[in-house]
C-alpha cells in the first residue's frame, strides 16, 4: 500500500469488530478495504442512494469489489416479496470492513430501490419471480 494513501481511522475501542488491527499486522493481506475512509464511504453511500437502475446497480457491485474487496449479496426471498424487507442484502464478511458500514451499504441500497422501484422489480424478473404475474 502506498505510505501517502489515505487509510480509515481506527473505530473506538470496543465500539466495532472490524479487527483492523489484525489486518494490519497480518503480511500479505489485502488492504484495499482501508482506502474506504468516512469521507469515501459518505461518498459510496451517496451514490448508492442515487442508483439508477440494475444495471447501474450491479456495476456498483463489481466495482464494489475491484477497489475494495467488498462482496455485495443481493437475493430476493423465495416466497412473496411484499416489500424492500423481502430482498435479502448482505456483505460477504470482510476483514477491515467497519460495523456500522456493514449496515450503512444495505441501507442505502434499500433506500434507493424504494426511490426506484423499478430496479427492485428488474431484479425480481432477473429470478424469474414475476413469471406468474
Amino acid at each position: 500500500m502506498n505510505p501517502s494513501t489515505p487509510i480509515r481511522l481506527p473505530c473506538p475501542p470496543g465500539a466495532c469488530i472490524c479487527q483492523r488491527e489484525q489486518l494490519l499486522d497480518t503480511p500479505g493481506a489485502d488492504l484495499r478495504i482501508l482506502n474506504l475512509t468516512r469521507q469515501e464511504e459518505k461518498r459510496l453511500l451517496e451514490r448508492l442512494e442515487n442508483l439508477k437502475d440494475l444495471a447501474d446497480l450491479e456495476h456498483m457491485q463489481r466495482r464494489m469489489y475491484q477497489q475494495l474487496g467488498i462482496r455485495v449479496e443481493i437475493t430476493p426471498s423465495d416466497n412473496e416479496v411484499r416489500s424492500m424487507r423481502g430482498i435479502a442484502i448482505a456483505l460477504a464478511e470482510h476483514p477491515g470492513l467497519c460495523r456500522k458500514t456493514r449496515q450503512s451499504i444495505p441501507a442505502a441500497i434499500r433506500r434507493a430501490m424504494e426511490n426506484r422501484p423499478e430496479i427492485a422489480y428488474r431484479l425480481l424478473d432477473a429470478q424469474d419471480l414475476l413469471r406468474d404475474a
